[in-house]
């Protein structure tokens, strides 16, 4: 059990205030890596084995709007490299735990204690607003985008049977998106938390954000049409905007305990 032991042990704690030698941090950035690596191949390796089951869940939000219609496959290799497709975002969640751990492994020691004390909730909480907008996603985005797309493939006199390839890149990348369009508040809400933003600098900024995030949303959308835009675009800008507000009250919030600080010195 002492390998194991070692595997799970952090590195000294330095609080941020002690320089280690460059090459210790080469080393310890080598094990980290390492183990990380080692964490997603075992999770690759897992979810490889229940791929059959995985892709039946991909699948549902299809067979809602066309039945038990099967997918198209052309390529010889398609099957076996959608499985490996499938196998390494299942093998990403099933090791996040440990990702996660090894990475503030890593990184912990460095930081002072404040950093730490904002670091981990920030962590939590992008992974909690990760799932939700995976879930929300893969409950509700996908299947109104898929039912649009399969109407107007319709009115147009098109049979919508698609090849197994796009649909499961489709489902797999317009999940990941939303599920990272969703740690937009875990940034600006850390951000704010180290007073490195402040409400009158988003205010002010508000429409290079909106613009920033407009061209975000078209660069990771998973297709260039207006409805996956305007679909991933809209909640992403309403967030931003809540994000703006919380941070205004976390600035009131300062204010009154500075205030209160200086009355009691007083």
């Amino acid at each position: 059990m002492n390998w194991l032991r070692k595997l799970f042990q952090f590195r000294e704690q330095t609080q941020g205030d002690v320089v280690k030698p460059f090459l210790d941090h080469l080393e310890d950035l080598r094990w980290t890596a390492i183990k990380m690596a080692v964490s997603l191949a075992s999770g690759m390796g897992l979810a490889f084995l229940f791929v059959n089951d995985i892709s039946r869940i991909v699948r549902q939000p299809l067979e809602q709007i066309q039945g038990n219609q099967p997918l198209i496959t052309l390529g010889v290799t398609d099957a076996f490299m959608i499985s490996l497709q499938l196998a390494f975002y299942a093998g990403i969640i099933l090791s996040f735990p440990f990702l996660l751990y090894f990475l503030a492994e890593f990184v912990l020691p460095a930081l002072t204690t404040k950093e730490r004390r904002i670091l981990v909730p920030s962590i939590t909480a992008g992974f909690l607003l990760f799932g939700a907008g995976a879930f929300v996603s893969y409950s509700y985005v996908l299947p109104a985008t898929l039912s649009w797309f399969s109407d107007y493939a319709k009115s147009m006199g098109m049979d919508p049977r698609w090849q197994a390839r796009d649909y499961f890149g489709f489902v797999t990348h317009l999940t990941i998106a939303c599920g990272l369009l969703c740690e937009l508040p875990v940034g600006v809400l850390g951000l704010a938390a180290l007073q490195m933003v402040t409400y009158p600098m988003l205010a002010k900024t508000r429409p290079y954000a909106i613009t920033a995030i407009l061209v975000l949303v078209a660069v990771i959308s998973p297709t260039p049409d207006p409805f996956t835009f305007i679909a991933l675009a809209v909640p992403v800008v309403a967030i931003y905007e809540l994000c703006i507000w919380i941070v205004w009250a976390m600035d009131r919030r300062r204010a009154r305990e500075a205030a209160s600080q200086i009355r009691t010195l007083d």
